[in-house]
């Protein structure tokens, strides 16, 4: 899959889940249909270009759209 058609169905589908703003990478792997390894350097470039933002609890990392969910607002102003 190329990058730019990845960047369009996971911005799409992840548009879609309303009251839900962070994801696991399983998640994101499935919704790419594509093995851990390849979908790993798809999140990691969406990452840079910053489509997605990395999330972590210390123990739970997750993924979620820039600039969406709870967070966002108090994240913007630091």
């Amino acid at each position: 899959m190329e990058y730019a058609q990845a960047k369009e169905l996971i911005i799409s589908e992840l548009s879609k889940k309303k009251g839900k703003s962070k994801f696991y990478f399983n998640d994101l792997a499935k919704i790419l249909d594509a093995k851990p390894r390849d979908a790993k350097k798809i999140v990691n470039q969406l990452i840079l270009d910053q489509v997605l933002e990395f999330w972590s609890s210390g123990s739970t990392s997750m993924y979620g759209l820039k600039g969406v969910g709870k967070q966002a607002a108090t994240e913007e102003g630091e």
